[in-house]
């Protein structure tokens, strides 16, 4: 019945979100390419909003699980007011509040805010491509919101792209039926179209598709690394942000095509659904369930020799990738420290247990590596180790092979600012980011040594104010405000610093100490102090 009352509304022209319409808006339409769409101009603010623009065909039916297709034109006027649905997925984490107008595969939709005036031409672009480990997030998110940024000359665009089971499934028949012969992948490729959608139609908007940057924090830097390193997508490109994650081992590395292919047939095996035509023949029901209950957390990124054909190393080793000016980092504390310590205590003789169990031919170089004198020396360097194995290292590595390899710029952070209290004391923060319900058997959190997984994104694009899980202080919004001019310098000019801001200093190749930017409530540059950890970790994890 839902349903019905849905199609019958769309059929009358209603828009069932009338209720939440701005007040201070008018109607303003723009021509692109597949038709005319209609957005909103906020007198208030000076910026126009367009939610919810088609940039792809609906993945859906014998699309499921193909390269996402160009969208068919439309005559009239298509409104694109509130925000699509979002990618298929469940609420794996805390801190993902949602804007968007429900969860469907047809999921494939972005957003932009601009600035532009009727004569405005050539403002630099901002594509950001949102976290949640390939398995969870929408363009919608309220730490997301383009309109910051868009107040500060840039034009803004958030797109989404397929997820978990629906974006990142490989089989062998999915290969076979492939013009370029490889499956998986498809979230990437969604942001490709996105990407090529930019090009295409964001001069209508006041942009400039010359001068587009991409950014992303955690998946969401993954896949800008990934986009770096494509032979799709690197012409698409001036510029490149990462927050907390690059696709180099540990941190959701490629997998061979074949092995992809393996795990996605026993998947569909153990479903009850061996052949490809069972499986698109499944409701969008059945296959959530029949993902969830597998108790997977996603698919792998592949191999495919399409979108990516080579190890993110090889790549830019070769000196394959964009060569974009780069700007990157990672967090203080990016997950606790218990995430090493198994639970145990964080005493020195448990450390060096744990340190042994991991590290057992080499446990000597990594204890003096990481201080564990005491418990508060354990506390933060099981914190420093657990957060290198997760995601730092990772991010460096991005960061070494890009500034090694490249004559473009390439800028580093470390974002230090400890995160405000919550406002509501009957929440804790999650492991890597978010917040949880506490319970009666949730165990208190340690006071924070840094600021963990995620904190900085509603700094750095400027949105403290739509956040209001957190008590934020006169020093978190200069925080923000220096964060985010930062970003806004880099989008425009491949260069972080500006008038009055802290001097970021470039990274030079073979510098073993390479400057790093320290963003915190008072930021400054310092010479990079615990490289010796990663160029342990590079041996260890044999990245070559």
């Amino acid at each position: 019945m839902k349903q019905i009352l849905y199609t019958v509304a769309l059929a009358l022209g209603v828009s069932l979100a009338s209720q939440a319409q701005n007040t201070n808006a008018f109607a303003v339409q723009t021509k692109i390419e597949p038709g005319i769409i209609e957005g909103d101009y906020d007198t208030k603010t000076g910026i126009q909003t367009y939610f919810g623009v088609p940039f792809a065909k609906p993945p859906v039916g014998n699309l499921r699980w193909k390269a996402p297709q160009p969208v068919d034109k439309w005559t009239g006027v298509k409104e694109t007011r509130k925000f699509g649905p979002r990618p298929m997925q469940k609420l794996v984490f805390g801190d993902m509040n949602s804007r968007s107008n429900g969860v469907s595969e047809d999921c494939l939709y972005l957003n932009v805010w601009t600035p532009a005036k009727r004569a405005t031409k050539d403002l630099p672009v901002l594509v950001y491509f949102y976290g949640g480990g390939n398995v969870a997030g929408d363009g919608s998110e309220p730490r997301y919101d383009g309109e910051a940024m868009a107040k500060k000359g840039i034009v803004v665009v958030t797109c989404n792209y397929r997820l978990n089971i629906f974006g990142n499934f490989a089989h062998p028949e999915l290969s076979a039926e492939a013009p370029y012969k490889a499956s998986g992948n498809y979230g990437y490729l969604d942001q490709v179209a996105a990407l090529q959608w930019v090009q295409k139609n964001i001069a209508q908007f006041g942009g400039d598709p010359k001068k587009v940057t991409i950014a992303g924090e955690s998946a969401g830097s993954i896949s800008v690394s990934y986009q770096m390193a494509s032979p799709l997508s690197k012409g698409l490109i001036a510029g490149a942000i990462g927050e907390s994650g690059a696709g180099i081992s540990p941190t959701m590395a490629p997998v061979p095509l074949a092995e992809a292919e393996k795990q996605g047939a026993e998947f569909a095996k153990n479903a009850g659904a061996p052949t490809l035509k069972q499986l698109r023949a499944l409701s969008s029901r059945d296959l959530y369930e029949m993902y969830d209950e597998s108790k997977r957390f996603g698919f792998p990124v592949v191999l495919d020799g399409y979108f990516l054909p080579k190890y993110l190393p090889q790549i830019f080793a070769a000196r394959e990738q964009a060569q974009v000016p780069l700007l990157l980092g990672w967090n203080s504390a990016e997950i606790p420290a218990g995430a090493f310590m198994y639970g145990k205590p964080n005493i020195p003789e448990n450390f060096i247990e744990r340190v042994k169990a991991e590290y057992p031919d080499t446990h000597q170089e990594v204890l003096k590596l990481y201080p564990h004198g005491n418990e508060k020396e354990v506390e933060l360097s099981a914190t420093a180790l657990a957060s290198d194995r997760f995601i730092s290292y990772s991010t460096w590595k991005w960061f070494d092979l890009h500034r090694n390899n490249s004559n473009q710029p390439v800028y580093r952070y470390l974002y230090s600012k400890l995160r405000p209290p919550l406002v509501d004391n009957t929440l804790t923060p999650g492991l890597a980011g978010g917040t949880l319900k506490k319970t009666s058997t949730t165990p208190e959190p340690p006071k924070a040594v840094g600021a963990p997984h995620a904190c900085e994104i509603e700094y750095c694009m400027g949105n403290l104010h739509l956040i209001k899980e957190y008590a934020w202080t006169e020093e978190d919004y200069k925080v923000s405000e220096t964060m985010s001019e930062y970003f806004a310098n880099f989008i425009k000019t491949g260069n972080p610093n500006g008038a009055k801001l802290p001097t970021w200093e470039a990274a030079k190749a073979g510098d073993a100490t390479p400057p790093v930017m320290i963003i915190d409530t008072v930021s400054r540059t310092e010479k990079a102090k615990d490289d010796a950890r990663y160029d342990f970790l590079d041996k260890a994890y044999k990245n070559k």
